[in-house]
This record gives C-alpha cells, structure tokens and sequence, in this order.
C-alpha cells in the first residue's frame, strides 16, 4: 500500500524511531514560531539551554496577543523578544503586523515542511501542505536549539470530500461539519488528511480555515495536499519558488475514512461552550444577538472580510447589536483599504480593531452580561471571552454577517443572492514589519524588564508521591479553565504572580490551599486539558507543588507539558474508580520504579485503585525522574 501525504512527510523527517503509529518517534523541525503570550517563557527556556544561534531553517516571532498594553508588562515583553530575535537568529514580526498564523500562512509556510509553535493553531500551515504542530513553549525550545520533537506516530484519518459547496456555505461550516463527526477527542494522537475531488474545490484560506480548526478535535495536525491551488496561492504571495507538490498515493492508506459531500452542507455553528456541540442554523435561529465578532487566525483571512463587506454592502449593524473586526494581517487590512471594502466596513457601521488575537484570548470586546456573542473564532469555552456567564457561538463569517444585520443569529441563504467574491492574483508584499536578526548578535544587549521572572525548577522526582487531593473536577476541563488568559496574560512571564491565580474560575482558593498543603494531586474527567497549548497549565500547577494530575483521560499537547514540568500524568485503570476519591483525601503512591500500571493508595478512605502512568517511553521516565525535561537535557542525557 502507498503513503499519505502526511505520511511521507513524516517519513522524510523522521529521525528516530519506526514510522508505526502509536510508537514513539521523533522527527526533525524545520521551523518553529512563538507568539507573544508563549514566547517569553518559550526564549527563557531557550537561554538556559545557551545555544548561540538557532539552529533551524526559520524561527518566527510574533507579537500578537499582549497588544493592549495597559501598563509596562506587555511592552516590557516586547522588547525582551525583539532583543532575544535579533541576538538568537530569529526573524521578529512587530506588533501590528497581524496574527502569526494568518502571516505565517502568507509569508512563510511551506508545503513538505514540518512547522512547532507553541501555539495549538500551529495546524493552520496545513492548508499548504505543512505538517504543522502545536506544542509548549519548552519543546519549541529545544526545536529551536536543533533536537528533534518527539511524539507517538500517529494515526491518519482521510477525510474525504467530495461535491462543492453551496452559496453562502463556507470553509467553517467544513469543519464544523468534522467536529459533528469527530467531537473533540475524536482526532487525538491522529492527523487530519483531506484528499478527494471536493479539495479541488477549497482556497488555500479555506483549506487553512479546516486545518486551524481541526486542533479542536485533538488532533496532532491536520494536512492539505500542496497541488495547483497552493501553488496558486503561493505565486500570488511571490513565493512561487517555495512549492512543491505534496500529493497522496493513489494506492494510499488510511486508519479511518470520513466521508463528507460538500454539496450537502449547511450553514451550521458550535454552541455553548465547546467546539464540539455542533447545530444546523436553521435549528437554532432567532437567538438574539448582543455581539458579533469577526477575525482571529481561523476566519480573518482576505476572503473572510471582503465575503462580510460584500454582504454588509448598503446595509447597517443592527441596532441592539455590536460588530467588531480583526482582520489577520496588516497584509489584509490594507487590501480592504485599497480596494475600498473597509470603507464599506466602517460605514455599515463595524468597529475595527487591530490586527491581533484580541476578543478569541480575552482581550477586550467581552460581551455583556448573560449576552449572546456569534464570533468566527474557533473556542468557546465558558468563560473565555471574559464574561463568564456570556454564551459564545461559532459560525462562518456569512453567517456572522447575516446575524450582525438582524441582530439575531440569522441563516446566511437570507440575504438574498451571495456576492461572487474575487481576491487579487497577485496580494500585496510588504514585509518591512519583520525585522531580520542581527548580522551581529555579540553586540544585542537582552532587555529585561522586572516583569520577567527567572525560570522555576522542579526537584528531581520522589520514589513516593504523597499528598492530599487539592481540587477534583469534571470532564473537559480546558487550559482556560486551568490557567484563565484574558487580563492575565500579561503576568505570562512571571509564573510566581501567574500561579496565583490558577484554577481561578474553578476554585479561587485552589492556589493559597495548593501552596498551604504543600502541594498535592488533582483527579479529573475526561479530555483534561484540552485547548490551547499553554504551558503555564502545567508550569504554574508545578511552581504550587502539584505533583500527579490522575484523569480518565488526557489532551495531548497538555499531556506533554505535564511530562515537560515533571508532573506525572496517570489515567485511571477503571473510570468508576473516579467516583470513590474526594477532595481532600490523602493519596500514595509509589512512582520509582515505573510500572505499566501502579497502585494508588486512598489513605483517607483505606482504599486502593489501579492507575496506569501515560509515558510512552523511556526517555518520559528518565523526564519525570529529572523533575523535567530542561532539567533532562541541561543533564547531558
């Protein structure tokens, strides 16, 4: 049988282990980007493993989350990362330039090579044929100093397409079409490949719109093929010299084939409060609408916002409700502005903000109390647009201009006849914003400022762990539930005054009774973890002492971080076992020597259960013993 595209490029990069899924392997990186909120942790840690220059094809850093800058904090950072870009070998896109996907996407994303960033969207490279991983900002590090990333090989599920869409059905109604099928544990430890006549059909931006997305099923990545249409969007971005063909064979192998025709989707939306709780409009509309938000990395490309100018084209916002745009680099923002389709943005009466992240993180354009906000980004998670009992829904972004007209969430087939939409054949290149590295990097002075902290360490592991329950909680706790972003961010380089606050939302007093306990476990659900690839939800549980985190199941880039921090990661032998451990119960059990499954020991209750530690290797192990994996590799091991 012949390979996947997503296939052969793993193989090409492989450089240890066997190409059978589900071993551990590692593969080679050729690029890595950071984004602000992760980065400065993310260079810290790249310091301490003192490499002079980086030691990849290219490193990106972007700013485009900490923009609001509301104090020293976040400009404090920025100048920490620019003066780290330009020593390091690291190519620094300036505040204002746009979110790092879209501009990565545009400016440099290649097909057949691998992509880390310590970002989970990190997939969005996938429209062009990257194998695009998201990660922690450690493992980024060590992408950066030249040692491979390691993972289990993973599973690849063909999502075949067939037919084309229908007006007004769009990219993001593909997607959510896969969460329907799917759900958000659906993808773990596998790649997502498209293949079928229907990709034939689908933009690069729409391609990059799936890809991004289909983080929210877990997935490792998700892959286009790189054929005429990429090559297409490449030489419009004058980047023809980048593209090779990356196709699948015709005699390809798949773990899974999903079946989905185009022409029978349906303008759709993920509802309160997970990606995965996917609805038809049709079913749901007339929900009245306070906000409407358009942009971050999965629907702020060009065709986005010239498909919501066309269909706001001599029509208002409605009066009860508020419209806001991102658009996703400044590349699009002066498109829209040259071609006049911002102006008639402005005058149909939307708000335009910044090229960055913005409302999807929590920064800025919370919506109001109780209110219903239909946004194009791709979470949703109670709390995360800084309204806690807001209800967020996910839709395309014809969707959200059809609601941003009637002020209720509105079927897009009711605006009449769809706008064909054109985009340019060749976009504008203007790349004066990123910033190349230095020629001399002995001359960079590093600028600290006294918001950055310096980079806790964990202990090696005990042979026994002991300790008292500090928090149990339920299924699908996120890493917005874990470490809350928001007005928070800017305390990202700070993990002392960061861990203060995590599991805020949760239990306000866990991070005072973690510190007071001395640390301790925490029990939970199903797909802990899941969401955004933030490193602080195991760095700061590990600066309060957390020691264990024992689950009925894991997301997979929080499962690594766990291992990165020397937090060890359990899953419960039988699920029911969950039921019979309480908060506040006292738990043993002996880690040293590492066992295929261990004994958990209920002190408390004089009870004991059957844990299996989720390590896939030896290599885990010797992590976990270290007190983590800096400490591993500063080990010389």
């Amino acid at each position: 049988m012949g390979d996947s595209a997503a296939v052969k490029i793993l193989k090409k990069h492989l450089v240890e282990g066997e190409p059978v899924k589900g071993q551990e392997c590692a593969i080679r990186i050729d690029q890595t980007l950071t984004q602000d909120a992760t980065g400065t942790m993310a260079y810290l840690q790249f310091e301490a493993l003192g490499v002079p220059r980086v030691k990849t094809e290219l490193s990106v850093s972007y700013v485009d989350h900490n923009t609001a800058q509301e104090d020293f904090k976040n400009p404090d950072d920025h100048r920490y990362l620019q003066s780290i870009a330009a020593k390091y070998g690291i190519k620094f896109s300036r505040p204002g330039n746009g979110i790092c996907h879209q501009v990565h996407l545009e400016r440099f994303a290649r097909p057949g090579r691998t992509l880390l960033g310590s970002d989970s969207h990190t997939p969005t490279a996938g429209g062009v044929g990257s194998i695009a991983i998201g990660a922690g900002g450690l493992d980024v590090a060590f992408a950066m100093a030249g040692l491979p990333f390691h993972l289990k090989f993973p599973a690849i599920i063909n999502i075949h397409l067939t037919g084309k869409l229908s007006p007004f059905v769009s990219a993001k109604d593909v997607i959510l079409a896969v969460l329907q099928k799917l759900g958000v544990n659906g993808g773990l430890n596998k790649v997502i490949e498209y293949t079928g006549p229907g990709v034939k059909t689908l933009s690069v931006p729409d391609r990059a719109t799936i890809t991004n997305m289909g983080a929210e099923t877990g997935a490792t990545t998700s892959v286009f093929p790189s054929d005429e249409i990429t090559l297409a969007f490449l030489k419009a971005q004058d980047r023809e010299k980048d593209w090779e063909e990356i196709l699948p064979d015709a005699d390809a192998e798949y773990d899974e084939v999903v079946e989905i025709n185009l022409s029978e989707l349906e303008p759709m939306a993920a509802t309160p409060h997970s990606p995965g709780n996917i609805s038809a409009i049709k079913d749901i509309e007339g929900l009245e609408v306070q906000q409407v938000c358009i942009g971050s990395c999965t629907n702020s490309s060009l065709r986005d916002l010239r498909t919501v100018a066309a269909l706001l084209k001599g029509r208002t916002v409605h009066p009860g409700c508020s419209l806001v745009i991102s658009p996703g680099s400044r590349q699009v923002f002066r498109e829209l502005a040259d071609s006049g389709d911002l102006g008639v943005l402005i005058g149909a009466g939307a708000r335009i903000l910044e090229c960055t992240c913005g409302p999807c993180i929590g920064q800025g354009q919370a919506p109001p109390s109780a209110g219903v906000s239909v946004r194009t980004f791709n979470r949703n998670f109670e709390g995360r647009s800084g309204t806690k009992d807001g209800k967020l829904y996910l839709v395309s972004p014809e969707t959200a201009a059809a609601t941003a007209v009637f002020g209720k969430l509105t079927d897009p087939r009711k605006l009449g006849e769809m706008p064909e939409i054109k985009l340019p054949e060749s976009f504008l290149v203007d790349d004066s914003m990123i910033l190349e590295p230095s020629d001399n990097p002995d001359g960079i002075e590093i600028l600290r400022g006294p918001n950055i902290a310096p980079l806790p360490m964990k202990d090696p592991l005990e042979e026994v762990i002991t300790g008292e329950v500090l928090l149990k909680t339920g299924d699908n706790i996120t890493t917005d539930h874990i470490m809350p972003a928001g007005k928070y961010l800017p305390l990202r380089s700070n993990v002392p005054e960061y861990a203060k606050h995590v599991f805020e939302g949760v239990d306000k007093d866990f991070a005072d009774r973690a510190k007071a306990k001395g640390g301790g476990f925490i029990i939970g659900g199903n797909a802990y973890g899941q969401g955004s690839s933030r490193e602080h939800a195991a760095l700061c549980p590990m600066y309060l002492g957390v020691k264990a985190v024992i689950v009925k199941s894991f997301a997979r880039i929080h499962l690594k971080n766990l291992i990165n921090f020397g937090i060890v990661p359990f899953e419960f032998v039988n699920a029911e076992d969950y039921d019979r451990i309480e908060q506040g119960d006292k738990l043993e059990v002996r880690v040293i020597p590492f066992e295929k499954e261990m004994v958990l020991k209920n002190v408390s209750k004089n009870l004991e259960f059957t844990i299996r530690p989720m390590i896939v290797s030896q290599r885990d192990i010797e992590i976990l013993k270290a007190g983590g994996e800096l400490a591993f590799t500063k080990s010389g091991s």
